[in-house]
């Protein structure tokens, strides 16, 4: 991995001041994001950030830096930090410096690229417009994901991100002969350690790649995890090309890492707090997840928003790169409707009628609208009840009710806890039974019907096997309202 050429270019500590690093080179001096090494067994990797004269440099550590002293030997490894790609990597977790830590022996046969691409060029981009499907009936009706786009993925703890997470792996991975790879950038290491037992479980682990960069590491390798992840998706896509699905876990963590850089490296912060180029190392990482002649890059990344203020600088420029927002909701989930994507507020760039075509786009306008006026609808039936509303406001309860229900789906992923076995369902599927139930083929049938199903189909196969219900289950809230 060392070139040996630059193993004799040596140089000393000048100072040390946390995780920056002050050097002096007499030989010849490192270039920008060249990794040097400290340490009897090189164990404290340090990437040269800026040139301060003709002799010094100053790096940022991406490992701690006790032991660490004026005088210390610093090796240049000759060139930057890289990652390992190869096909036997498929099935393993990596660190950022692409050390195996699955306690199982390191791969063989893998070659190391550098972590600092560029983006691919516009001649090489696709520019057709094509349609992710997920196998998701909430997804890919309501917030059609883009193949090679971004998609940001909102919802606090509980709801579901992960459950979610796996589920797209395990479609990815089973039905489109692609492979995943999930980027950890700030991780806790307890949420690493469960998700790889759950994709263990799950059977999704031979084509997937996880990469993390820890909670308790340094700013600078919680800063390059990001790129590391990325280049294992560029050899998937530009040398065996197959299609990537990146799962970012939370592309937040990347510019806060970022703006610690920033602050040690003693640059001035921008807006609150924030360091100037944000905006550039944010499309820095982005602009290589893309969609061209040989594959695509299709990522979805987890996005915290800081006190919930979507004006923040964050989630400003994060919104910008983003063709589809998923938005999860803890109410969804406490009624029991999973997956829990609050349909209202989720909203996709690809949901137009030249994109997605005429059809599908009334049909989702169609079923918004519905819902929307079934939400409007709530405080009425909770204060006076079902019985008050005109005969078709009654039907558009029922419809949205129906809707709700149908756009619920059993995941593969989930089948040891639920007891359901798990559902893929095509777009088309999706999209004549959300037209049935808008037609009101099915208002004589029990909501539980269309509950936990894939297509409609099977919504005629459960009545027929069910007992027939005196009658028909209402909310709690309702329920009440009618007995005062």
């Amino acid at each position: 991995m060392e070139d040996k050429t630059a193993i004799s270019n040596c140089g000393v500590v000048v100072s040390v001041r946390g995780s920056v690093v002050d050097m002096r080179f007499d030989d010849r001096l490192p270039p920008i994001y060249s990794l040097l090494h400290a340490g009897s067994d090189n164990q404290i990797s340090i990437e040269v950030l800026s040139q301060l004269d003709a002799h010094r440099v100053r790096g940022i550590a991406l490992t701690p830096t006790q032991g660490l002293a004026r005088g210390t030997v610093i090796k240049d490894t000759g060139g930057p930090l890289k990652a390992p790609v190869g096909k036997a990597i498929l099935s393993r977790m990596f660190d950022v410096f692409g050390n195996v830590i699955d306690r199982q022996p390191s791969p063989s046969g893998i070659e190391w690229r550098s972590v600092h691409n560029a983006p691919p060029s516009l001649a090489r981009r696709s520019t057709k417009s094509e349609i992710f499907e997920t196998g998701i009936k909430v997804i890919d009706v309501l917030s059609p994901l883009e193949r090679g786009g971004k998609a940001g993925l909102f919802g606090g703890a509980g709801v579901g991100k992960t459950v979610l997470l796996t589920e797209m792996i395990h479609n990815m991975i089973g039905h489109q002969e692609g492979v995943s790879i999930f980027c950890g950038i700030g991780e806790r290491c307890r949420e690493g350690e469960e998700l790889y037992r759950d994709m263990k479980d799950a059977g999704v682990l031979p084509n997937m790649v996880m990469v993390f960069g820890q909670m308790n590491e340094p700013p600078g390798s919680r800063f390059r995890v990001g790129h590391a992840a990325l280049t294992m998706a560029e050899y998937f896509r530009d040398d065996e090309h197959r299609d990537v699905l990146l799962l970012v876990d939370n592309i937040f963590r990347f510019i806060q890492a970022g703006m610690e850089v920033s602050g040690l490296m003693g640059q001035m912060p921008s807006r609150l707090g924030y360091q100037p180029t944000m905006g550039t190392e944010l499309s820095q990482l982005e602009e290589r997840i893309a969609n061209t002649d040989t594959g695509a890059i299709t990522s979805i990344q987890a996005v915290y928003v800081p006190a919930d203020d979507f004006t923040d600088p964050a989630a400003v420029h994060v919104f910008s790169h983003l063709s589809a927002s998923i938005v999860l909701s803890r109410k969804r989930a406490s009624e029991g409707l999973f997956p829990a994507i609050d349909p209202l507020q989720s909203s996709s760039k690809m949901a137009t009628p030249g994109i997605v075509g005429e059809r599908h786009y009334a049909l989702a306008q169609e079923i918004r609208r519905t819902l929307a006026q079934y939400s409007d609808l709530k405080d009425i039936i909770a204060m006076l009840g079902l019985e008050q509303l005109s005969p078709e406001d009654r039907k558009v309860v029922g419809r949205a009710r129906r809707l709700e229900r149908f756009l619920t789906q059993p995941f593969f992923t989930t089948e040891q806890f639920t007891g359901f076995k798990g559902k893929l369902v095509s777009l088309e599927d999706s999209l004549d039974g959300c037209e049935r139930i808008l037609r009101d083929e099915f208002m004589d049938y029990p909501e539980s019907a269309l509950y936990m199903i894939g297509n409609i189909e099977e919504a005629v196969e459960k009545k027929k096997s069910e007992p027939k219900p005196k009658t028909e289950a209402i909310p709690e809230a309702e329920h009440a309202a009618m007995h005062t």
